[in-house]
């Protein structure tokens, strides 16, 4: 009998999400309804912050953050080599310019030391990328932030539920951006939220969502107006209630699928310990790490293969193995508009060569867990 796939990362629906879905599809509001700020005020709450503003994808909610801070042609946005592209797509966008920072080592996360080289009088924001679900080093990045009147954008993506120093992830940076892909902690099908503390950047990412305008139609039904007014040019980023209501009952279970990530976590570290050419990502003692991702770093010189050929081995037998990330600019986009080239960011360039992603979610079993790693053993005699 063949040993079903095993995925990268997936998502875990129960009956609960889809009584509450069927409750929000009998209801009277499929959009713009109460759900929204319910989920918005739910998800804030946990993380800390004052306001949440949900939008349809993280990449909507990294879009609005930096509408919000005001980028905009010739300023600068320093962004960590090592993410999505959403991340300095976003910037683009508004017509600012992406900076890419270089990566620690050991960690992925955007490295203070090359941010503050990067710094120049156009410098508006930083985007502080929290790599695989630990929070960057955010003390360091606002000692260098603030008094330059440098905003810090949290990309928090992959780490609700994380904390630094104490703080959670959501209710530390000036705005934070978060995605509630299939993949990642919890799920709206897709969608996206900001958090933040700031009342005025919230009232404006909710015209921003909304086509710039100032009011939705509940807000609207409530005070018996049909008139309107488009103040700004905006997009269509809402997010409907159905996928509110399954936020919402997502919501609940986080925590204990957030444990169940770092035990997974904790079992993969104990089993490679005694593989000397598997090097999982560090995670430092000031923090707790929400792990979306598990990563290693393989060290070639000890095999005979290189992270293609292991990438192929883990995919032929059924492993859903993954590489996260490129460096951004090495994508064909961002070396012709503005003519990145390679040795921009060597630590980046030296892990993209090196690092696997490998199986984590909530519901992997032990024993998939272990031919996952059986797998990888294999890698040492392959040539």
């Amino acid at each position: 009998m063949a040993r079903a796939f095993i995925p990268y990362g997936t998502h875990n629906i129960d009956c609960d999400d889809i009584a509450s879905v069927n409750e929000a599809l009998r209801s009277a509001w499929l959009t713009t309804g109460p759900r929204v700020e319910e989920f918005e005020c739910a998800f804030a709450e946990f993380c800390g912050a004052k306001e949440g503003v949900a939008v349809n994808s993280g990449t909507a909610a990294l879009h609005a953050s930096v509408r919000a801070l005001k980028i905009g042609a010739g300023d600068e946005v320093i962004v960590p080599a090592i993410t999505f592209a959403a991340s300095s797509n976003a910037v683009v966008y508004e017509g600012g310019t992406p900076v890419f920072a270089d990566v620690e080592p050991d960690t992925l996360l955007i490295d203070p030391s090359s941010v503050e080289e990067k710094i120049t009088p156009r410098t508006k924001a930083i985007v502080a990328v929290d790599y695989g679900g630990q929070p960057a080093d955010y003390d360091a990045l606002f000692s260098l932030a603030t008094e330059r009147g440098i905003k810090i954008l949290s990309d928090a993506c992959h780490a609700p539920g994380a904390t630094y120093k104490g703080r959670k992830v959501g209710a530390i940076a000036d705005l934070s951006a978060f995605s509630f892909h299939p993949v990642k902690h919890l799920t709206t099908c897709e969608g996206g939220m900001v958090l933040t503390d700031d009342p005025e950047m919230a009232s404006h990412m909710r015209r921003f969502r909304n086509h710039g305008i100032d009011s939705d139609h509940r807000s609207r039904e409530k005070t018996g107006t049909y008139a309107y007014d488009m103040v700004e040019l905006g997009y269509n980023y809402r997010l409907p209630d159905i996928q509110c209501a399954l936020g919402l009952s997502q919501l609940k279970h986080l925590p204990q699928w957030l444990v169940r990530r770092q035990t997974i976590a904790a079992r993969y570290a104990a089993l490679f310990s005694t593989m000397p050419f598997v090097h999982p990502l560090a995670t430092r003692s000031d923090r707790i790490n929400a792990y979306h991702l598990y990563v290693i770093r393989l060290d070639l010189s000890m095999l005979q293969i290189d992270r293609r050929q292991a990438f192929n081995h883990l995919k032929a037998s059924g492993i859903g193995a993954n590489v996260h990330y490129a460096p951004v600019y090495h994508h064909s986009f961002y070396r012709e508009r503005y003519g990145y080239q390679v040795g921009l960011c060597p630590r980046a360039e030296a892990a993209y060569k090196e690092i696997l992603t490998l199986p984590l979610y909530p519901s992997i079993t032990d024993a998939d867990m272990d031919y996952v790693v059986s797998k990888v053993s294999e890698l040492s005699n392959l040539s």
